[in-house]
């Protein structure tokens, strides 16, 4: 009997934070090494009309073979509930949505869910990525909330007000990822990158590049590891480890892109 494994949902502490870079990435650093299984999960996805690439097809180019699986899709680029409501289209369940990633997580050795926006953005009709990920995070595991942050001036402020409105809920902050920096930081970057720590009681675990979007697979593949904590991302393997899995046959054909 395996391990059920480790679920990490990843949030912003707004939006063009580069969280889904830093999900790509997370999931290359994650199968390099001692290779983990990894899925990747997207609740809701807006701004894309039906058929078109969103963010979980940049989540495949950049890491590889991954499995990913989206939930729910609406064509404005709007918060979620707004854009459902505005589309006309159902809101997103979050039992739906949990118990499609209880199933990856029994399935792959470590599923990264990416939210939208911040994390008090409504994913649906009144449910946050709190909502989403509270029923499937264990306790007392490596499951957890990753907070990816802006360098600049103002990202103490949100970081703690992330961190809290995740505490509040009961659920373990995973750490901090610097979601972009530049090869010539200003005061407050370089302060903010030793104060985040401090104020929000939560470590910094991984801190990307500006521009590593822009890299070719085989570039963001080979260095993405040294983009984290290395002792941080073996805490994230199960015990167990297995082949490389089908995705779970249960859930929709057109949302599962391997």
């Amino acid at each position: 009997m395996t391990a059920r494994g480790r679920v990490l949902a990843i949030t912003g502490t707004s939006t063009d934070v580069g969280k889904t870079v830093a999900t790509a990435a997370l999931a290359a650093a994650a199968r390099a090494g001692a290779p983990t299984t990894v899925a990747v999960c997207k609740p809701v996805q807006t701004g894309v009309a039906p058929g078109e690439p969103g963010d979980l097809a940049e989540v495949a180019r950049l890491a590889g073979p991954v499995t990913t699986v989206e939930c729910y899709r609406y064509p404005e680029p709007l918060a979620p509930d707004t854009a459902a409501r505005r589309a006309g289209l159902p809101f997103a369940d979050p039992a739906v949505v949990a118990g499609k990633i209880d199933r990856l997580a029994s399935t792959f050795e470590l599923t990264l869910v990416e939210g939208a926006g911040g994390v008090m953005v409504r994913l649906g009709e009144t449910a946050t990525l709190l909502d989403v990920a509270g029923p499937v995070l264990a306790p007392e595991t490596a499951d957890g909330v990753l907070v990816v942050v802006n360098p600049g001036l103002g990202a103490l402020n949100h970081a703690e007000l992330t961190v809290d409105a995740i505490r509040a809920r009961g659920l373990r902050p995973a750490g901090l990822v610097i979601g972009w920096w530049p090869e010539e930081p200003d005061l407050a970057m370089r302060c903010n990158r030793d104060d985040l720590p401090r104020v929000t009681g939560v470590p910094v675990v991984g801190v990307l590049p500006a521009g590593a979007g822009e890299l070719d697979p085989a570039g963001f593949g080979r260095l993405a590891p040294t983009w984290f904590d290395p002792e941080w991302v073996d805490g994230l393997r199960p015990v167990a480890v297995r082949p490389e899995p089908a995705a779970p046959a249960d859930l929709p054909e057109q949302l599962i892109r391997t």
